[in-house]
């Protein structure tokens, strides 16, 4: 989809280089490695899809008002890109805390890592599919 601008947050070791793959479905790609500098950007250039790592808040770690480290991003997502599409990556001991996540946001796809090429392919394509309507 010409156009179609994903934004790619990077904040873990396990995070898939997925460049080839925005690159061979035709989608530019934004790299960040804080969701503090994807953060100033939703703003002036809100993205159609967005790519994130998932950590769950054990404890007093998101100080008990949030699930996880996404929630933030998250809610600037739903004020400056109500369509974007949100495809999460967790890994396998973190996954099984997605859900809570998925209670107050509405994500896309859900993977568990480590994913191989064509999971990844499949959640952007149909990430792409339903922006267009199709």
């Amino acid at each position: 989809m010409a156009g179609t601008l994903l934004y790619d947050i990077v904040e873990s070791p396990a995070h898939p280089d997925i460049g080839a793959l925005c690159r061979r479905l035709g989608v530019q790609r934004i790299a960040f490695t804080s969701q503090r500098k994807a953060l100033g950007q939703i703003k002036r250039q809100p993205p159609d899809l967005l790519v994130a790592d998932f950590f769950y808040g054990y404890g007093n770690n998101y100080a008990g008002a949030n699930v996880s480290n996404l929630d933030v991003l998250l809610r600037s997502l739903q004020r400056f890109a109500p369509d974007a599409r949100v495809v999460v990556l967790a890994e396998r001991g973190e996954a099984q805390h997605v859900g809570k996540l998925a209670a107050l946001f509405t994500l896309h796809a859900v993977i568990t890592l480590p994913a191989d090429d064509s999971e990844l392919a499949a959640a952007l394509d149909q990430g792409l599919s339903t922006l267009r309507g199709t």
